[in-house]
């Protein structure tokens, strides 16, 4: 199961971060849906990790990512 928490936290990761990386290089916009949902994705598997490692500051922060991203995914629609 440890592994599999590491794995979550790392996807996690790639998601948020690469997804930054593209906004910042002019490749992805911060509204299109694919920047939305890697930061929602990536959140939830932040949620996963941090918590399983009772990093409950992380969570709250995770938690937060989670509804932006959520409004954020609604307002569109």
């Amino acid at each position: 199961m440890t592994l599999f928490i590491e794995i979550v936290g790392w996807i996690g990761s790639v998601l948020i971060v690469g997804s930054y990386f593209l906004n910042i290089q002019g490749k992805l916009d911060s509204k299109d849906s694919k920047y939305i949902w890697a930061n929602l994705l990536g959140g939830i598997c932040f949620i996963i990790n941090t918590y399983a490692h009772h990093a409950y500051p992380s969570v709250a922060v995770n938690i937060v990512w989670v509804i932006i991203a959520l409004f954020a995914i609604f307002r569109k629609k």
